[in-house]
């Protein structure tokens, strides 16, 4: 790095996963305050120094929905500019499995509560939507966008 260049002028992306998990019909979702608005979104958020993306997979639905998840495939990568961060998103989506409700669990801060719901609920929530990935991801995942986790380090 040249010697008038600080480590705030590197441009650097915010990586985050996200999970889609399907039950009888329905996707996990998180309801939560953003900064006083009521959106909704997948179990999602920001990968932490040392982890692996599965792992924050894992982590970020529990911490937020209290439920235990293990990701069966990796759905995609998608670059968004969120207004809210003003950066860069990157958002590696997984398809996951739930194992194990956690009901004691409490939840991020932010988080007003988990639901399951179906496609068409979700849709209708339109502008409520964290981001234009909420419905992108589940469109993903219905069209069959099912590869392989070693894609990601992760195990088969």
């Amino acid at each position: 790095m040249p010697d008038s260049e600080t480590a705030e002028d590197i441009w650097r992306p915010h990586v985050t996963v996200a999970c889609v998990v399907h039950r009888n019909g329905r996707f996990l979702m998180v309801e939560e305050d953003v900064r006083g608005e009521v959106r909704f979104n997948q179990p999602a958020g920001h990968l932490e120094d040392g982890e692996t993306l599965l792992d924050a997979a894992r982590r970020e639905t529990l911490e937020e929905t209290g439920w235990e998840i293990e990701p069966q495939s990796f759905i995609g990568v998608h670059q968004y500019f969120s207004p809210e961060h003003g950066a860069q998103l990157v958002r590696f989506t997984f398809a996951a499995q739930p194992l194990h409700h956690h009901a004691e669990c409490r939840l991020d801060q932010g988080v007003l509560r988990a639901h399951w719901l179906e496609y068409g609920q979700i849709a209708e929530l339109g502008e409520r939507l964290r981001s234009p990935l909420v419905l992108t991801t589940l469109d993903d995942w219905l069209a069959g966008a099912r590869w392989p986790l070693s894609l990601v380090g992760g195990a088969d």
